[in-house]
């Protein structure tokens, strides 16, 4: 069905992680960052070259776009997603995309800074990929896979699309969105505008693997008052704010209910952030769990480890605030399961077994999914993400293409 001149994923996807567009957690503006915007035009100017008239950004920096319908059936309109940000977590700025041809399985030591080097041993999938290419950053920043590649992906898909009417799909929405890294990926999204009625993010791993669910999701911050008092004059009278929130973050369990001591389908609550003065202080959390019931467990459990340490403080008071962030896509995706089993007859026409598996995180499609627009996760090959690790198989990326129009094929078929 393809030849390799027929994709443009890896060449796009070079282009891309060059623009630096990492997501700020701390500022309050939409988005962001401003630089976010620099992709979001490019990918107009692009969409606009392949003569898809409407695409356009706006002061979001939201990227909306349509593929025309090429069949006379009603085909319900699908979107396709991806994030342009890249992760707070390690830097993105002057990123050096490194092709590696022909992979031969040996550690590759990243020029940039040699003690970054990825090795089969950390990575058992890199097995998956000699003798084929794979991209690297230089050691010095993250890549910018996630998700750059599912924006390269899904401009392919549309590139593929337009040079091949002859291909019959319903109408396809195409959208790009901000601050998918710092939780506000949603926040601006105009959803009547955007026209769909069903999505797929392309924010998957490894080739293969189909998502249809994630955490459920919530912040909690507490945020201790202390008793201040000048140091030299403070016996019997100074309680330290700081140390209570210390106190705190030492009495949670050691060898379970955290990142580092969880798996699978196992919940967490994770301190993400200390700051304050003597006087005030504050510790916030993320409590994450499969079962949305569970999330109030945890809440309760972390609320009594805090009320345990301030009854050594008598003086102390303390605010304990709950946040919703998202929630688990399977509560929604559970009545819609068709929009399942047509990815994974996409998966099966494009040679692809089907791997599913929960995400123990959360995309923009838990968002959408309870805004009304259910949305599972599609695989775009990207690996050991937020870290100068990061990598990603062009071959795994030209699957997720090929996958991907054989996918609206499916939808049009399906429609009687």
């Amino acid at each position: 069905m393809f030849e390799k001149n027929d994709f443009t994923v890896k060449e796009r996807f070079l282009n891309y992680v060059q623009i630096d567009t990492q997501s700020d957690p701390n500022s309050a503006s939409h988005p962001s960052t401003e630089k976010q915007k620099q992709l979001s035009v490019l990918l107009v100017e692009e969409l606009l070259a392949m003569g898809i008239q409407d695409a356009h950004t706006d002061e979001y920096g939201y990227v909306y776009a349509t593929v025309p319908a090429t069949t006379q059936k009603n085909v319900p309109v699908i979107c396709f997603c991806s994030h342009i940000d890249t992760a707070p977590d390690c830097s993105g700025t002057n990123v050096k995309p490194l092709v590696h041809k022909d992979y031969n399985g040996l550690p590759i030591v990243l020029p940039d800074d040699h003690g970054q080097v990825i090795t089969v041993e950390q990575y058992p999938y890199l097995k998956q990929h000699i003798g084929y290419e794979i991209i690297t950053a230089s050691g010095l920043t993250l890549l910018g896979a996630d998700d750059k590649s599912g924006v390269a992906i899904i401009m392919d898909l549309a590139h593929y699309l337009t040079t091949h009417p002859d291909i019959q799909h319903g109408t396809i929405k195409l959208l790009f969105t901000p601050d998918e890294e710092v939780g506000a990926g949603t926040a601006k999204l105009d959803l009547e505008k955007l026209g769909a009625s069903v999505a797929y993010t392309l924010d998957g791993g490894e080739v293969g693997t189909l998502e249809d669910e994630t955490f459920s999701a919530v912040g909690v911050t507490i945020t201790v008052y202390g008793v201040i008092a000048h140091p030299g004059y403070a016996k019997n009278t100074l309680v330290n704010a700081l140390k209570i929130v210390g106190y705190i973050a030492s009495g949670l369990p050691k060898n379970e209910w955290s990142p580092e001591t969880t798996e699978k389908r196992e919940g967490f609550v994770h301190p993400v952030q200390m700051e304050g003065i003597a006087e005030k202080a504050s510790i916030s959390f993320i409590v994450r769990d499969f079962d949305s019931n569970q999330l109030t467990i945890h809440e309760e459990r972390l609320k009594s480890i805090v009320e345990e340490v301030m009854e050594q403080y008598p003086g102390a008071t303390y605010t304990f605030e709950v946040k919703e962030q998202y929630r688990n896509m399977k509560e929604v995706l559970q009545h819609h399961p068709h929009i399942t089993a047509y990815a994974e007859e996409a998966y099966h026409r494009a040679g692809l077994s089907v791997v599913k598996e929960p995400i123990r995180g959360g995309t923009d499609g838990s968002r959408l999914s309870f805004m009304g627009l259910p949305c599972p996760n599609l695989f775009t090959g990207m690996q050991a993400i937020h870290s100068k690790h990061e990598w990603i198989g062009v071959k795994d990326m030209e699957k997720s293409v090929e996958m991907l129009v054989n996918l609206v094929q499916v939808w049009e078929q399906n429609t009687v």
